[in-house]
C-alpha cells in the first residue's frame, strides 16, 4: 500500500489533490504544531485578474498549540466575505455552479475548529474529484515522533510499503536520513501544474486554489487535471 501524510489546508491547489490520487491511504497531520501565516488557514484566487488571498481568521492562542487545536474566530464575518469574494469573482466562469458545495461548507457556523473546517472540505473536493483513498487523522493513531520518525512510525502502523512525499519535504528528509535504514520505499512526488484556461485572463497563473481550477474546468476536468492526464 501507498500512503502520504499532509497537514489540512485551506481550499488546497491541485498539487494537494494530485498526492490524494496516489495514494490508498492518505492522513491528515493534525497533531503537530501549528504555523501561524501559512496555508493551513488561508489560500489564493484570482480578484481583478490578481492572486489575492483568502484567510481564515483564528484564535491562536499559544505558540505551542497543534493544528487540531486552533478555532475559528466568527467574531469577524469572513464567511460571508470569502463566499461572496469566490462567487463574484468567478461568476462568469463555465462552472461556477459546481463550486457551491464548498461554499456550503466554509458557511456552516457550527464548524468552528479550524482542523475540521479543512477536512471537511478537502473529502468533499476528493469525493468530487472522484479521489477515494482511505483518509484517517493522526491524532486517532496516538503515534509521537518528530518529522521523519513520525512518518516512518505511520507508515510502519498502518502496513504501507511505499511512503510518498511533496517534494518539498525533500531537504528535511535527506537531512534526517531515516529513510535509509527503514524498509518504506520513499518516493518524491512529482507534479508540475499545466496552464488552463482561465476566465478573463491572458497571463495563466498557477498555484491557485483548486477553487479556480474547478471554476473553469468543471469537476469532469478537473479530476484529470490532478492525475494529470488534463491535455
Amino acid at each position: 500500500m501507498k500512503c502520504a501524510i499532509m497537514q489540512p489546508t485551506y481550499l488546497p491547489w491541485a498539487g494537494y489533490f494530485n498526492l490524494i490520487s496516489l495514494v490508498d491511504i492518505f492522513i491528515f497531520l493534525d497533531d503537530v504544531q501549528y504555523e501561524k501565516s501559512s496555508w493551513q488557514n488561508r489560500n489564493r484566487i484570482l480578484i481583478n485578474h490578481q492572486p489575492h488571498f483568502l484567510t481564515v481568521p483564528i484564535l491562536h492562542k499559544s505558540l505551542s498549540q497543534k493544528i487540531n487545536e486552533i478555532e475559528i474566530d466568527d467574531k469577524k464575518n469572513w464567511r460571508k466575505k470569502h463566499s461572496i469574494s469566490i462567487q463574484n469573482n468567478y461568476a462568469k466562469c463555465r462552472y461556477i455552479e459546481h463550486i457551491l458545495p464548498i461554499i456550503d461548507i466554509i458557511y456552516d457556523k457550527k464548524i468552528t475548529n479550524l482542523c475540521e473546517l479543512n477536512i471537511k472540505i478537502i473529502t468533499l473536493i476528493s469525493k468530487l474529484l472522484d479521489l477515494s483513498p482511505v483518509f484517517l487523522v493522526s491524532s486517532q493513531l496516538g503515534i509521537e515522533g518528530k518529522r521523519s520518525e513520525k512518518i516512518i512510525k505511520i507508515c510502519q502502523y498502518l502496513g504501507c510499503e511505499e511512503y510518498i512525499s511533496p517534494i518539498g519535504a525533500k531537504e528535511y528528509i535527506d537531512k534526517d536520513g531515516l529513510f535509509n535504514n527503514s524498509m518504506i520505499k520513499l518516493t518524491f512526488q512529482e507534479f508540475i501544474p499545466t496552464a488552463y484556461p482561465q476566465k478573463d485572463s491572458n497571463n495563466f497563473i498557477s498555484h491557485l486554489s483548486i477553487i479556480d481550477l474547478v471554476a473553469n474546468i468543471g469537476w469532469s476536468s478537473a479530476s484529470d487535471y490532478v492525475r494529470s492526464k488534463y491535455l
